[in-house]
């Protein structure tokens, strides 16, 4: 990054947001309430840089206004925060869909067979620098804080971790000496994961998290945020390597704003 870009990232983040941003990012973010002061500062700033930086892109009958790109930006920059690391750099636009949307879908089966059809979605990430999404997907994941499911966090968590190249559920990690604790943990996790579907045994994590590695890592980082005590509880190991790689601990906030400490 070269010292024009910080000096004017640095000057973005600190200007005041304009007023009617506050409440589409208290809205959006979940336990936007439960950050620090510091933390509030640094996402609106990331905010801010995210919006500046970012192509977005109404597709589909959307009209695109500012609650529709401060409402995804805050909610992706969440992934972002206290940590010493870009503004997804591989990323240059977000293509917003009024609703779910069709894609074609081609797949090639194990006999070298290969069948074409559409599939029905509600967001994917791009390696090649863009992010789509349903518009009533990023309201409805809003709405409801604490389900688990939130397609802007999950698109781009996909986004870290194809920042390495590869979409593998190993996004770049702050330490080296993390690897192979984040590699046991998650591989474990997952294989488990994937055993206890198949097995038709009841599993915390959505059952999505079994289709690969990248969708289990996704489908965590929703949970991590969403339902975060609930994910300790359940999968305490895989909540710390997330602990470690994106520097906060939700299960602790919520506690705190309980008094369940």
């Amino acid at each position: 990054m070269s010292w024009l870009t910080r000096r004017r990232r640095k000057r973005l983040a600190e200007r005041p947001i304009p007023p009617e941003w506050l409440p589409i990012v208290e809205g959006s973010v979940p336990y936007y309430r439960l950050l620090t002061a510091d933390e509030r500062r640094e996402l609106l700033g990331l905010t801010q840089i995210f919006v500046s930086e970012k192509q977005f892109e109404g597709v589909g009958g959307l009209e695109m206004t500012d609650a529709v790109r401060v409402a995804i930006a805050s909610q992706a920059c969440l992934l972002l925060l206290n940590r010493e690391t870009d503004v997804y750099p591989a990323l240059r636009s977000v293509i917003v869909y009024p609703e779910e949307y069709v894609a074609p879908v081609v797949d090639q089966h194990e006999d070298g067979t290969v069948s074409e059809g559409d599939d029905v979605r509600s967001g994917e990430s791009w390696g090649r620098g863009a992010v789509v999404l349903s518009w009533d997907d990023v309201v409805f994941a809003a709405s409801d804080e604490a389900d688990g499911e939130n397609i802007v966090l999950h698109e781009f968590a996909h986004q870290l971790d194809e920042e390495t190249g590869d979409s593998d559920g190993l996004p770049a990690l702050p330490d080296p000496t993390m690897h192979a604790d984040w590699a046991r943990v998650l591989g474990h996790e997952y294989e488990t994961l994937v055993a206890s579907v198949e097995g038709g045994r009841e599993v915390f994590l959505d059952d999505y998290a079994a289709e690969s590695p990248a969708e289990f890592f996704a489908v965590a980082t929703e949970f991590f945020f969403e339902i975060p005590v609930g994910l300790r509880a359940e999968h305490p190991d895989l909540y710390e390597q997330l602990t470690l790689y994106y520097r906060q601990d939700p299960a602790a906030r919520v506690e705190r704003a309980t008094g369940r400490e």
